[in-house]
């Protein structure tokens, strides 16, 4: 049973928090916003940076189905949407025919544009049934024409079907659209939309995120690794971690048994935390130690929970 929206922005922070999710006071406010308005909330960031997540804990929080289209280059209305099913449209015709009901022109049209010969996509899935979340993901991959097909969820959360009519929500899904900034999504998107835009976390957050997740994580390298990754995203690489490299990366040194991070162990598991082979070898041993030793020598901070 679908839960009801949190109250106040401090609700909303512990709805997300109790999904595992650290939020800053800005984000929990906008998604507050977007729940109280009913509007679809937009959500811009590199990747890496908790964008896809936020729907996930919705969804897990106030008990929704979670529905998701996974954009990419050459999505069109069928697959995000719906689509006929010919082969069961032809054999109504051919069953209408062979029992005398239907003839000549009327039987390939009568009767076939029913609800029952409608094959739902991701789209038409959260205007239909239980209360949905709708996670639109990595939406500047699809090509810009996709963006139309949306305008019409995002604004009524409907969707007109030329040779059906028009399919209403009868509970509005929660609406989360994702980008990672590849290109531009047009403004017609955007208006429709309250809009916030995820970046890294601070340190005090990212061990926040680092005690909520991997609570079993020492102290002292559940810090030293928030503090080489935020030094790393001061430098000139190519491809900054986000927090589920931190994450990854984390985990990583955890199976190993590491208690605090060593130059060696750092070189022999990057390819956790890095994904160019260009970073990895602008980072990998000198540069690594000199990290290391400087986050060893960085005071303790006070984790902030």
């Amino acid at each position: 049973m679908a839960a009801s929206f949190p109250a106040s922005v401090a609700e909303t922070e512990r709805l997300l928090a109790a999904g595992g999710y650290v939020a800053d006071r800005a984000l929990a406010t906008t998604v507050f916003l977007a729940l109280s308005m009913g509007r679809p909330l937009f959500l811009e960031g590199e990747p890496g940076t908790g964008k896809t997540e936020i729907a996930k804990v919705l969804a897990g929080g106030l008990g929704r189905r979670l529905v998701r289209l996974q954009c990419y280059d050459g999505l069109d209305l069928s697959a995000a949407a719906y689509e006929w099913n010919h082969a069961r449209q032809l054999m109504a015709i051919r069953l209408a025919e062979a029992n005398g009901k239907l003839g000549g022109e009327a039987a390939s049209e009568a009767g076939i544009y029913d609800r029952r010969f409608l094959q739902e996509r991701p789209l038409l899935a959260a205007l239909s049934g239980p209360p949905a979340v709708l996670l639109i993901d990595e939406l500047d991959r699809a090509d810009e024409p996709f963006e139309a097909f949306l305008l019409e969820i995002l604004a009524d959360f409907q969707l007109s079907i030329p040779e059906l009519g028009t399919i209403r929500a009868e509970t509005p899904p929660i609406v989360v659209l994702t980008s990672n900034r590849t290109r531009e999504v047009h403004d017609a998107i955007r208006r429709r939309c309250l809009y916030q835009w995820v970046d890294y976390p601070d340190a005090a957050r990212e061990r926040a995120i680092l005690a909520q997740r991997m609570p079993g994580l020492p102290e002292r390298l559940s810090a030293q690794v928030v503090d080489f990754v935020q030094q790393v995203r001061g430098g000139d690489f190519f491809k900054f971690p986000g927090v589920a490299e931190t994450l990854d990366w984390a985990a990583a040194l955890a199976s190993l048994d590491a208690t605090e991070l060593e130059p060696v162990l750092v070189d022999e598991t990057l390819g956790a935390l890095l994904k160019y082979q260009d970073d990895i070898a602008k980072l990998r041993g000198a540069e690594a130690a000199r990290l290391v030793e400087a986050v060893k020598q960085a005071p303790a901070a006070a984790l902030p929970f």
